[in-house]
């Protein structure tokens, strides 16, 4: 056992509870110095982001001033030890066309020492895309 520390299950599950919350430091104290976090292609903030500040920068701040409740909402999860799947509903509104969209995702998360080394964003986009579309 790993005697107080979380489970990787348990740290990606807080992860979200803190996004939920709007707590994007404590999301960010769970990323590895070193994360690849992988937005899908054609997912607006599409790319591959280097460190926690470009995660930061690339895709919370845009995903708060950009969209009006934004939500990423897990209804379950694959433990596979270092590997984490996550499956639930993205959901918010574009505040540029007020176009609201509801889209399924798949998150997998890879996890060191209870930090989140790697994390890939599977998404329907066209779904996504729809919203921004004036």
């Amino acid at each position: 056992m790993r005697g107080k520390h979380l489970s990787n299950l348990d740290a990606v599950k807080k992860v979200y509870d803190a996004f939920a919350k709007g707590d994007i430091p404590t999301v960010l104290g769970s990323l590895s110095a070193d994360i690849d976090w992988t937005e899908a292609e054609g997912f607006p903030y599409a790319g591959t982001y280097h460190g926690p500040r470009a995660v930061l920068e690339g895709v919370f701040m845009r995903l708060g001033s950009e969209w009006e409740g934004f939500a990423a909402v897990p209804h379950e999860f694959i433990d596979g030890g270092d590997t984490v799947v996550s499956l639930g509903k993205y959901s918010g509104t574009y505040k540029r066309t007020g176009k609201s969209f509801q889209a399924d995702f798949a998150h997998v998360w890879k996890m060191r020492d209870g930090k989140a080394i790697r994390f890939v964003q599977y998404v329907d986009t066209l779904v996504v895309h729809r919203a921004l579309q004036a």
